[in-house]
Formats: C-alpha cells, structure tokens, sequence
C-alpha cells in the first residue's frame, strides 16, 4: 500500500479497493460489515435510537486520544445518553490528499479498540478523498443505531424541581486537552482528555435504577451549557454548588491563568445525570465505581424558582448567576 494518501484513493478504483481492503476491513472487519451498498442487519426488538455526529479535531491526534477514538465515543454516547445499547454504526472519512497512510491506519485502529469495548459494530461506511488543503488532515461522521432498554425513559424535558445533579467525573478536561496540544500559549500542562466510551456507564446507572430522570454528555459547551439547555427545555431552575464540581488541578491552574471558565471546557467522557433526591446517593456509589467514573459528584438540584436559570452557590456561601454560554465558546475545538 502507498506511504500517502493520493486523490487516487477516492477514485472508486483500484487503489480505493485497496484502502478499503487492506486497511479499514482489516480493523472493522465483523459478521456484518458489508461490501454491498447497505448492510442488512437483524431488528432490534424494541425502540430504538438513532444519531449522527461529525468530527473535525484539529489536532486530529491530541493526549488522550485521536479522532477516530472521538468519533466512536462521541456517537455511542449520545445513543447512551437516551438509555440505548449501541447496535450498529456507519463511518464516512473525508481524507486530505498527502495524509499519511500510516496515520490513517492508526485512527482506524482505535476507532476498532473503541468500538469493541463500547459493543458496537461498524457495518458500512465511506471513503473520500478531498484535493490537498481542503480539508484538515482527516474529517469523520458517524451514525449509530441502538435499543433503548426497557423502563429508561430520558429527556433534557424531563428535569423536576428536588432533582439532584450528578456529573459522572471531573470537568473540562477535553477542552484543555485540545487548547495545549495547539501550543498557541506556550503553557506546559499535564492534561489528558477524558475521551471514553460511556455505554458501560449508563448501563451500570440503569442497572440501579430506570428512575432518572435526563442523561446528558457534556461535549462542545461543557457542563454549563447543558445545564441552561436542560433548565429551558424543562422550564426549571438549577442551583449549582460550585465546591463540590471537580475540577483537575491542571485543569483549574490553566483556566486560570487564561481566564477561562471550567463549566463551560468541553468534555468527551463526561455526563451530567438528573435523578430524584431519593436515588442519587445510590447512583453516585454505582458510578463511583465505574472505570469512567471514579471522580462523580453531586453538584446541584433543581428548583421552582428562577425557571430557565442556573445560580451557583460560592465556596463562602454567595449566590450569583452562572452567565449564560455565550455566542463563540472558546477554546473552539471544532
């Protein structure tokens, strides 16, 4: 196989059959996996779920992961988040002429390693090839099909005031990942993403109880923004205890010194869980047990009062408006 990826590669000749071949096949290679033009697979017996992401990461390959490893998690953890066992999932690359193909080999081989540790199976998918410079290095989509689990019934319109408000681990940490692997500010930093297939965790939560309310990745606007997405969509209010949201201590020196806010720091192994009061003291021991979740915390409730808020309480026990996401979050990581 060539050392680069030539424009040669998308032709749908020769050389496209070889990439295909002897490279995605070699690392999605399943008893579904098709060469016809769609693949045909067995029914799930109950509801299902559907979602469809798209990924542009620049750096393609940060600490922590890369983005094949983002486009499995990312896809699979929305399916999660509306209580679905990921089933199937479909992948398009647009690749940039000049990538190299031993690169390109090992996002495919992490996005295998992700998808066999969330269960999923890639059945089909896209190859294109876009002239050099229009493109990043290497863009993905990702749709994924699931079933929802009997009793899990989620919805950002389902918060209720008493809800607690659980976070399944510290905050922000993509965010920061991305920001230094740019090294635009010469900051030296150990921050690693929390990239991570997040089925196992919802599972284990659902296997406590089906009695939750909302399940939420927290991506591109971090914490905060679902939490105004989930106050507006259920028409509640939120009280946030800002002492008890964890934050890594690099992560927390680097918003620091650029005067960034952690809530607001995407993450990518990160959920934010709306549950009764009388559930989330035993949710917080599930997830405190979890691989993905050793650092959960409970971080709020839901109130009547201020519908379509988020206050914060302050470590000195100050109340103030947590301000809403604004129009450009930055650090802009995609």
């Amino acid at each position: 196989m060539d050392n680069m990826i030539t424009l040669a590669h998308g032709s749908g000749g020769k050389k496209t059959s070889e990439l295909i071949g002897g490279l995605f096949k070699k690392y999605f290679d399943n008893e579904y996996l098709t060469a016809d033009d769609a693949a045909v697979l067995p029914a799930p017996q109950g509801r299902i779920a559907m979602s469809t992401d798209g990924f542009i990461v620049s750096p393609y390959e940060f600490p922590g992961g890369n983005v094949g490893k983002l486009s499995i998690c990312g896809t699979v953890n929305d399916l999660a988040c509306m209580g679905a066992r990921p089933l199937y999932l479909t992948c398009a690359f647009v690749v940039e002429e000049g990538f190299p193909v031993a690169k390109l080999e090992k996002l495919a081989a992490s996005m295998a390693e992700t998808a066999k540790e969330a269960g999923v199976r890639i059945v089909a998918g896209d190859t294109k090839v876009a002239g050099k410079g229009q493109v990043d290095g290497v863009f993905i989509t990702t749709t994924a099909v699931g079933e929802i689990l009997p009793g899990a019934e989620l919805s950002g319109a389902y918060a209720k005031p008493g809800d607690k408000i659980l976070v399944t681990g510290d905050v922000g940490r993509h965010g920061a990942a991305i920001l230094l692997a740019r090294d635009a500010f010469g900051i030296e930093a150990d921050v690693t993403s929390d990239c991570a297939p997040l089925w196992g965790t919802v599972r284990s939560m659902l296997a406590e109880t089906t009695d939750i309310h909302v399940i939420r990745d927290a991506t591109r606007g971090g914490v905060g923004t679902v939490l105004y997405e989930i106050a507006s969509e259920s028409n509640v209010g939120i009280r946030l205890d800002r002492s008890e949201v964890p934050v890594d201590p690099a992560v927390s020196g680097v918003c620091g010194m650029l005067g960034l806010e952690p809530l607001y720091l995407a993450c990518e192994g990160r959920m934010v869980v709306f549950a009764p009061a009388d559930q989330a003291e035993a949710l917080l021991e599930v997830l405190r047990k979890g691989k993905y979740s050793e650092n959960a915390a409970i971080i709020g409730e839901v109130t009547e009062t201020m519908p379509g808020r988020v206050v914060v309480r302050t470590p000195i026990g100050a109340e103030t408006l947590l301000p809403p996401p604004g129009g450009e979050l930055l650090p802009r990581i995609c």
